[in-house]
């Protein structure tokens, strides 16, 4: 009953778009733009209730497209849905030892938003993917995929499921397990600035 692997088969599909969000204001937004489209749509919700980032009063969704929710200098973290939270905490960790976090919540992963991975790229010159989701296939190959077509190689880190089948237990213990957490995210940054 837990499919790490739909984000990449749904890849595959011409035409579908996928949506991933990361809060109650943006899964709502997200439905409401799904019923406007023409075309397939898959949305994906995680199991977790996360805080809620997006102002429900000022909020836009535009597929195709990507947030920065915090601004930062040193790397990106590009997430989507559970991980933009995770990334958000491991940003402020970061934060007390004076590295510099920007992350993006990338809730349109098909269509995805080049433009803003580019900008970020040349931006911040490393870049971390995380997803609760295969590291095969799902947002970081996506990404990846964006930055060899515009030529804006960059140190890039995966954070997500390590290629295997998961077990049954409570979410928040899996997410550990697993390193789909804060810790996990860090771990990732610290990896990708070592090779910046």
């Amino acid at each position: 009953h837990q499919c790490n692997e739909d984000i990449a088969l749904m890849r595959t599909i011409p035409g579908m778009t996928i949506i991933n969000p990361a809060d109650d204001v943006e899964a709502k937004a997200a439905v409401r733009a799904a019923l406007e489209f023409e075309g397939p749509v898959y949305m994906r919700f995680g199991r977790l209730a996360v805080p809620v980032f997006n102002d429900k009063d000022t909020y836009k969704f535009e597929l195709g497209k990507g947030a920065i929710v915090r601004d930062g200098s040193d790397v990106t973290v590009i997430a989507c849905g559970i991980m933009v939270h995770k990334a958000l905490e491991a940003a402020n960790l970061l934060e007390e030892r004076l590295i510099s976090v920007r992350v993006v919540d990338m809730y349109s992963i098909k269509p995805i938003d080049r433009e803003l991975i580019v900008k970020c790229a040349k931006e911040t010159g490393a870049i971390v993917c995380a997803e609760e989701h295969n590291i095969h296939g799902g947002l970081g190959s996506a990404v990846s995929e964006v930055l060899a077509y515009e030529g804006c190689g960059v140190p890039t880190e995966f954070v997500g499921i390590q290629d295997t089948f998961t077990e049954s237990a409570p979410y928040k213990e899996l997410l550990a397990k697993y390193g789909v957490d804060a810790d996990g995210v860090i771990e990732g940054i610290e990896k990708v600035l070592d090779r910046k």
